[in-house]
């Protein structure tokens, strides 16, 4: 287990903490709203977007002050496997990136967010750890936390998709040229749209959605409310597929398939499972190659209509991009630093912007082989923490299946770049992880 050693004292510090945890978490879904909208009541929206990571840096400061309180704490800390890894991947990432400010390569603004969207779940994966030990109540009260905000997000973007005019956002301030672009649509095509509620995009939707409705499909099997949990996927699927997000589609599909593998314990239960799984990717193929002129489906599900209005389709920049993102890591096996790719990279001055559509070759174009080697170390462990809890801890189980969807989802995109998923999936994956023996059936 990750964390054996915490005082469970409640003192002002800790309750604050936890306050601190439960404001972000139940923040970052509404996202992309709260920044555009209250930029056009105070302005600053550069400074607005980092209100979650200043929150973060408060809570980094008290974390740091148990630290120092707390010598078996202390111990404990820099003993850990898992988080001396996380110092030396971001150690890494600093001396890096050190590197390429003195070469010219990278500017301060790039280097900075890069650095922030490649640390800050981290950081917050082990604060929130730290505290939620000290905070049981985080642990008792998960399930509110996590489906209240997403029956929000999900409500909103059926009605973005169904219901509501599409240039809606644009009356909170939703801009594509200064903020967010109001709506997304397939291949600049209008007919077809992608909403993104109230995060900040078609694709951080779909990533967050694969964790709800992870968590959706654990309560229906484990828990009580069938009907609520029944009736509330539905309507996050449609939003799911209002999104647009085929990543996410395939992602949420791996995370339900993990849901159902980890259920069924026999081994024949298994096989039989595997079975339907690879007749549904039969069955798809099959209707791809009997569909594949229709226009709906080239639009909707393929994005790859003959008479486009756009000579690149996005199925084709998306294996641009990563191609040219592949050749960098051949190129260059140490790493050219963070902010000279990735979404940082769009702030690196006169230096091309190098997007590669995929977080894990984003990594290695930045912290080179051993920084991938290193992140990659990261995730295993916190993913085999979660799988060995998930038996006892029904947010284990969410967080390790929805872990194996956005997983899949990071390899089409830079999910976890994004404020929302980078902090929903990383806070709970550490409550998860930091539940105590007598509350498993609580977690």
């Amino acid at each position: 287990m990750i964390v054996t050693l915490m005082k469970r004292v409640s003192t002002p510090a800790n309750r604050f903490a936890a306050y601190l945890i439960v404001t972000v978490l139940a923040g970052v879904p509404f996202f992309g709203l709260l920044t555009v909208w209250g930029s056009t009541l105070v302005g600053h929206y550069a400074v607005l977007r980092l209100w979650d990571d200043v929150l973060l840096l408060v809570l980094l400061g008290i974390v740091c002050w148990w630290l120092l309180k707390d010598r078996e704490l202390l111990t404990w800390f820099t003993h850990s496997l898992l988080v001396r890894l996380i110092f030396a991947y971001a150690a890494l990432s600093l001396l890096l990136g050190f590197i390429a400010l003195t070469k010219g390569e990278v500017t301060g603004k790039a280097l900075a967010y890069g650095l922030l969207v490649n640390l800050r779940f981290l950081v917050w994966f082990l604060a929130v750890l730290l505290t939620a030990r000290r905070a049981p109540f985080l642990r008792q009260y998960w399930p509110r936390l996590l489906l209240v905000p997403a029956a929000v997000v999900v409500v909103f973007a059926v009605l973005q998709f169904a219901v509501l005019p599409h240039n809606f956002l644009s009356h909170f301030g939703y801009n594509a040229a200064t903020t967010i672009a109001p709506i997304e649509t397939i291949n600049h095509n209008a007919r077809y749209i992608r909403v993104q509620s109230t995060l900040r995009g078609a694709n951080p939707l779909g990533a967050y959605l694969v964790i709800i409705l992870s968590a959706l499909g654990v309560l229906f099997l484990y828990g009580r409310r069938k009907l609520v949990c029944l009736t509330f996927g539905i309507v996050a699927l449609a939003a799911l597929f209002a999104s647009g997000s085929r990543s996410a589609w395939i992602g949420t599909a791996l995370s339900f398939f993990t849901i159902a593998w980890l259920r069924l314990e026999t081994f024949r239960g298994r096989v039989l499972l595997g079975a339907v799984g690879l007749a549904v990717v039969i069955l798809a193929l099959g209707g791809y190659l009997l569909l594949k002129n229709n226009v709906s489906l080239q639009n909707e599900i393929l994005h790859t209509q003959p008479h486009s209005a756009v000579t690149i389709t996005s199925n084709g920049a998306h294996a641009n991009a990563t191609e040219n993102g592949i050749k960098d890591v051949i190129n260059q096996p140490l790493g050219d630093g963070p902010g000279t790719a990735g979404p940082a990279s769009i702030y690196n001055g006169k230096h091309p912007a190098r997007i590669a559509e995929n977080y894990y070759v984003q990594v290695a174009q930045e912290t080179g082989w051993i920084g991938m080697a290193l992140f990659l170390s990261i995730i295993v462990l916190v993913a085999i923490e979660l799988y060995e809890q998930s038996s006892a801890s029904r947010l284990a189980l969410i967080m390790f299946a929805g872990f194996i969807g956005v997983a899949f989802v990071n390899l089409l995109s830079h999910a976890w770049a994004d404020d929302t998923l980078a902090y929903v999936w990383w806070g709970f994956a550490a409550i998860a992880l930091a539940a105590l023996p007598e509350h498993k059936d609580a977690s």
